[in-house]
């Protein structure tokens, strides 16, 4: 089976697998995520080289700190979200309460999310040196990773 048709219609999320701040939130989702509906795989991977490519995304504005959401992985209707639409559409998928709060989120205007999540971005690296170590993932979260 290739790669795409093995998350099976899952969001993959694309985080920056350097970041400590990005890890420990990979961990919160992975944590929450009990209806498994995401996959996930760092900036630093050829499948997200792939992705970045295939929608002419710099690899720098990937490195600002912007998640990706993309929907149809690998089909032809694949789509990629970034900034406040990636997290919102990632919270959709897991159980409630967290489906209410981004279509909440949603209400406020994309402008204002995305100046939101530009200033999480800048910190995030000096918010996850307080984080410590990032822990390893368990062997059946290993199997959630492209």
């Amino acid at each position: 089976m290739d790669v795409a048709g093995s998350i099976g219609g899952r969001l993959l999320v694309v985080f920056d697998g350097e970041c400590g701040f990005c890890n420990r939130s990979v961990r919160w989702l992975l944590q929450r995520d009990r209806r498994d509906r995401l996959r996930f795989v760092p900036f630093q991977s050829g499948q997200a080289a792939g992705i970045l490519a295939r929608h002419g995304i710099e690899a720098p504005e990937a490195d600002s700190g912007s998640i990706l959401v993309v929907r149809g992985f690998g089909e032809s209707t694949e789509i990629v979200l970034i900034r406040s639409d990636a997290v919102l559409t990632a919270l959709k998928e897991l159980p409630q309460a967290w489906p209410t709060l981004a279509v909440a989120m949603q209400l406020v205007p994309k402008a204002v999310r995305d100046w939101a999540y530009g200033v999480v971005a800048r910190w995030r690296h000096q918010i996850s040196k307080r984080m410590g170590s990032c822990p390893l993932p368990t062997a059946e979260e290993r199997e959630r990773f492209l």
